[in-house]
């Protein structure tokens, strides 16, 4: 099998596997919802609390995720060497994209929330969730050309890099510089056996795991670790056999997709709404969130392609129309997984963490639906005019 066909099949694997995932998150985002506003919410609130070192949330989110990071790094590495952003020509226009639907978001985030103390979670909107957004992409059959596909995809995998880069950067605790350098020290052991092209599963995994804890200890978040291994397995194959990157992101998706990521959206979306729910729909944080989500990240996305296109640095996919594009940059406001992640971050402990919450499920389930209904009323359109000119 060729070089290209075997990206292709890794696409084709990765999309098909992360469209199914969609779904159970549905499933476990809305069991939360419905826990947490029942007799239930108790229990629920009783088991995510419950303390063995850490609590069972901070295990989840600290631990489970910091193997779902790992993931992201293995499928940032593997597009950025031999997938869709290995070159410039195929790179810039999903980068690009991903830039628009970065910068955008965090604005119009802010412009709700400048001078207030919950300014700080203006990375909330910036992320795209590739499970669910493949997942109604694939709803629509086979009116999505296997480019659009591909192009949600890569911008949406350029996203995550951005967001991992943001986490690192923006959303750390205080500092302890012994556990940096632990930390450095061990990158750099990881980053020598790559060079040198050692192929042992066994001693990347114990490096990564000691390289996670360093992290845990250190104030910067502890999934950062997960990418920054994962940056550093070998992508190319040896013996005529696949590669420890792609061994690894084979064995781990089916775990992280059907078992860690509903995992999180189960103990994440359990939104207990009390009050006035008026007030939780008009508070800034919710406005910011929808605002970005729904708005930010359908013109960022959409306006920055273009604007490559207009100055001639990259070109649609084969197939793919505009109006598809724009459809697609709609879709990419479906936050969920990483917008949940980042507000734990941002609003740790605090009543807007409920505000942030209330603000992705919603924004997301708004920029699905209009996805998804502006994809289906311009295929139709334009099947029917097809039979028009015949």
């Amino acid at each position: 099998m060729s070089v290209v066909q075997k990206t292709t099949s890794t696409i084709s694997d990765f999309i098909r596997k992360e469209t199914n995932s969609g779904v159970v998150l549905i499933v476990c985002a809305l069991g939360a919802l419905i826990i947490a506003n029942s007799t239930l919410k108790g229990l629920y609130s009783e088991i995510l609390n419950y303390t063995v070192g850490l609590s069972l949330l901070h295990w989840i989110n600290d631990g489970l995720m910091a193997i779902f990071f790992f993931l992201v790094g293995l499928e940032i590495k593997r597009e950025i060497t031999i997938g869709e952003l290995s070159s410039r020509q195929k790179a810039i226009l999903p980068v690009v994209a991903a830039v628009g639907g970065m910068i955008v978001p965090a604005l119009l985030y802010l412009s709700f929330n400048q001078g207030t103390e919950a300014a700080v979670g203006w990375g909330i909107p910036m992320a795209t969730d590739i499970a669910f957004s493949l997942g109604v992409l694939a709803l629509l059959g086979k009116s999505v050309p296997v480019g659009l596909k591909v192009f949600l995809t890569a911008f949406a995998i350029a996203d995550d890099l951005g967001a991992v880069l943001v986490i690192a950067f923006f959303y750390t605790s205080k500092l302890s510089y012994i556990s940096l350098v632990l930390g450095g020290l061990l990158f750099s052991i990881l980053v020598t056996l790559s060079m040198k092209k050692c192929n042992s599963g066994i001693l990347y995994g114990v490096l990564s795991i000691a390289l996670w804890g360093a992290f845990l200890k250190s104030g910067v978040h502890a999934t950062v670790a997960g990418v920054l291994a994962a940056l550093t397995i070998p992508v190319h194959s040896t013996n005529n056999s696949k590669s420890l990157l792609v061994r690894w992101e084979h064995a781990l998706q089916p775990y992280v997709a059907f078992g860690i990521m509903p995992i999180f959206a189960f103990a994440n979306s359990g939104v207990t709404i009390e009050g006035d729910i008026t007030n939780a729909f008009t508070h800034p944080v919710t406005l910011g969130i929808i605002a970005g989500l729904v708005l930010g990240k359908t013109v960022g996305i959409f306006v920055f392609s273009r604007v490559a296109t207009i100055l001639q640095m990259a070109t649609l996919p084969s197939g793919v129309t505009w109006k598809q594009i724009a459809g697609t940059s709609m879709l990419g406001g479906i936050g969920f997984t990483m917008s949940l992640f980042i507000a734990t971050l941002a609003f740790p402990d605090s009543k807007l963490l409920t505000f942030a919450k209330i603000g992705i499920l919603s924004g997301s389930l708004i920029a699905g639906i209009l996805g998804y209904l502006y994809l289906k009323i311009t295929a139709t359109t334009s099947s029917q005019n097809s039979k028009l000119r015949y």
